[in-house]
């Protein structure tokens, strides 16, 4: 099956404390929760001639993101990848510089992304090659977007999210990271999670 927008993305259960190490299958995976606007990005492809960035909702926003579309380019053909836009103010990542770019259109968003560059921060690889990967175990789809990074050579605008298997950092994270701007928590997996779109986990 050949992922095509819109999808809906696999959303997750807000829960006040960690998990135990059991409770999901293949152990506990902590990623930072950024706030950001949750978005897929599908590359070109044989059906589709122009890379697309679709919004949580279903919204198709890539008009909004022409600097995106640019960065396109560094992107093999055929690859959905599941991540957070934001954008950085200084050192610190700014929701109301996101939120400005996400309200644009035309030659407002085509300044604003000069003036405000988006970064795309990738936690999933949904489609690789224009195979989909949703029944895939989440350790090998990190796996391939980790490869991906490696072997493009990724840089900005292109981040991969940092994660981790330690329980003890993840509470360490838990307590500092939610004192900095742009950070809300974290996201738990389980590394032989599948993808299902329209369960939350």
């Amino acid at each position: 099956m050949v992922l095509r927008p819109p999808v809906e993305p696999k959303l997750a259960q807000a829960r006040d404390q960690l998990p135990p190490p059991g409770a999901l299958p293949g152990g506990l995976i902590f990623q930072p929760k950024f706030d950001g606007y949750r978005a897929l990005f599908f590359t070109p492809s044989p059906a589709r001639g122009s890379a697309v960035l679709q919004s949580r909702r279903g919204a198709f926003i890539q008009g909004r993101f022409p600097d995106l579309g640019q960065a396109a380019g560094d992107l093999p053909d055929g690859l959905v990848l599941d991540g957070e836009l934001v954008v950085w103010a200084g050192e610190q990542l700014s929701f109301e510089a996101l939120r400005r770019r996400v309200a644009s259109s035309g030659r407002t968003a085509v300044r604003l992304s000069e003036e405000l560059p988006a970064h795309f921060i990738a936690f999933d690889d949904l489609q690789a090659d224009g195979q989909e990967l949703l029944r895939e175990p989440y350790g090998r789809r990190r796996e391939r977007l980790e490869c991906l990074f490696s072997v493009q050579g990724l840089i900005t605008p292109w981040t991969l999210c940092p994660q981790m298997s330690d329980v003890r950092t993840a509470q360490e994270w838990l307590v500092a990271w939610t004192q900095v701007p742009g950070v809300e928590g974290l996201v738990i997996r389980g590394r032989d999670q599948r993808y299902p779109p329209d369960v939350r986990g």
